[in-house]
């Protein structure tokens, strides 16, 4: 009996032993200060400052906005007017404060574009002491990246890390050069990894907890090695401060803009030639799928890569590359990383089969970015509809014959406008204010939020008009 008390006693202090030895091999994973990462490598975060001169807009002097299409964009309008107009003394140059760090000892400086846009003169402030004028190699408005070149001797730069390698709840510190007061050093953990913030088309953002300050926009954000995994570009705030969800572009996404801002003074992207729009619930289900995703195709531009691969409207776009499309927002930061050139395989679900085809990808232009616009849901203005193209799988869903032609209802919201209208799912839209509709994007066009709109459908029983108009709200 005493000689298995004993062990019992053993069993329990060695449990215990190794509980602690646990606890403090946890805890020797955490580091105890980051003072030597900041020491050695906050000299290659620099300040930056821009002067914008006043323009003239009917002899009044407006300012340039430099945070437009961002985050930052309602603190600069809350500041100058709705209207940009300055609330200081014509003729003052306006100024803009941000951070950005050195990447090579050449001199090249990457920051975000919105920190820079629009600017006469970019300074860029190295330490206490040393100022340069930096010249504009180039800028990513779509990614909010910009890359400055000085000329110095000795200057300190920083390394990239892989940000494909981040994962949730490692460290991160943020280090800026914010109105030139020498340094801001924060830290935290990532708390989440593609964040999409609906500031443009390839959102992909880590998000963390580590205070960005205002003024930090452009500066790095480091892992435990001293790697830059990210570029700080915005927070979420209701008061203008850190509240804990800030946003840095991956540091792999920051340099493949850089090595082609390089070659070819701008960034170069993949062009597939679609318009998509959102899996649904109400599309997964009308397409046969078990849940929202993928990407499906609205249309197919004409002379685009995807026409001449025979992509089709309907199709759901379910891999690119081998990589799966969980949200329709993937798609395009794939194709627009993809090298112009290459043979992408691309897997789609049509007719309720996988089909897996090969496309040439080819390169966006300034022309074909503005057609390359994601149909995105709830651009219905309101009115609880969800829309799909009526290919052959529609058809033979709803048994709509194939000499009509429209858009088909697959979703009507629950005491929506569209749901009061007595609108239903397998109605096809065909006209709109008398305009013949042949696109989801047809009918976000024509339709109106602003007046009643008068909308010929198609039921097996013929054709019947409909008023849609939005009921005053209380």
């Amino acid at each position: 009996m005493k000689f298995k008390s004993s062990i019992l006693c053993a069993l329990v202090v060695l449990c215990a032993f190794n509980a602690q030895a646990l606890s403090l091999g946890a805890l020797a994973t955490k580091p105890a200060s980051f003072a030597d990462l900041v020491e050695q490598h906050s000299k290659a975060v620099v300040n930056i400052s821009t002067e914008t001169k006043p323009r003239k807009i009917a002899g009044r002097e407006v300012p340039q906005n430099p945070f437009e299409n961002s985050p930052f964009g309602q603190f600069f309008e809350d500041f100058f007017g709705p209207n940009g107009i300055p609330q200081q003394p014509n003729g003052r140059p306006q100024q803009s404060l941000g951070s950005g760090v050195i990447i090579s000892e050449e001199g090249y400086v990457v920051t975000n574009a919105h920190v820079v846009k629009g600017a006469d003169i970019i300074k860029v402030r190295v330490g206490e002491d040393d100022e340069f004028e930096a010249k504009l190699v180039g800028s990513d408005t779509k990614n909010d990246v910009a890359l400055l070149k000085i000329e110095g001797d000795k200057l300190p730069f920083v390394s990239f890390g892989d940000s494909d390698k981040v994962r949730v709840g490692d460290w991160a510190i943020a280090i800026g050069n914010p109105f030139g007061l020498g340094g801001s050093v924060s830290a935290g953990i990532i708390s989440a990894l593609g964040r999409n913030i609906q500031q443009g088309p390839y959102d992909h953002f880590l998000q963390t907890d580590a205070a960005i300050n205002p003024g930090n926009s452009g500066g790095p954000l480091f892992n435990t090695d001293g790697k830059v995994i990210g570029i700080n570009t915005a927070i979420l705030s209701r008061t203008g401060g850190s509240q804990g969800i800030g946003f840095a572009i991956p540091s792999n996404t920051v340099m493949k803009i850089v090595n082609q801002i390089k070659e070819h003074g701008r960034p170069i992207r993949g062009w597939l030639g679609v318009r998509i729009q959102k899996v649904t619930p109400e599309l997964a289900e009308a397409f046969g799928l078990d849940k929202g995703r993928g990407a499906l195709i609205a249309e197919v531009t004409q002379d685009s890569p995807a026409e001449k691969a025979s992509l089709e409207r309907g199709d759901i776009i379910m891999s690119y590359q081998g990589e799966e499309i969980k949200e329709m927002s993937d798609l395009p930061r794939l194709v627009a990383e993809t090298k112009i050139g290459t043979e992408a395989t691309i897997v789609v679900m049509r007719e309720g089969k996988e089909k897996s085809i090969q496309v040439k990808i080819d390169e966006l232009s300034d022309e074909n970015e503005a057609l390359e616009q994601e149909i995105e849901e709830g651009k219905d203005h309101g009115f609880g509809l969800t829309l799909a193209p009526l290919n052959s799988q529609m058809r033979k869903q709803y048994k709509v014959d194939k000499k009509t032609d429209g858009v088909v209802i697959v979703g009507v919201a629950p005491r929506s406008e569209a749901a009061r209208a007595g609108l239903r799912p397998g109605d096809v839209v065909l006209q709109i204010n008398q305009k013949y509709v042949a696109t989801v994007r047809d009918v976000q066009r024509y339709l109106s939020a602003d007046k009643t709109n008068l909308l010929l459908i198609h039921r097996k029983n013929g054709n019947s008009f409909v008023a849609l108009k939005k009921q005053a709200e209380d």
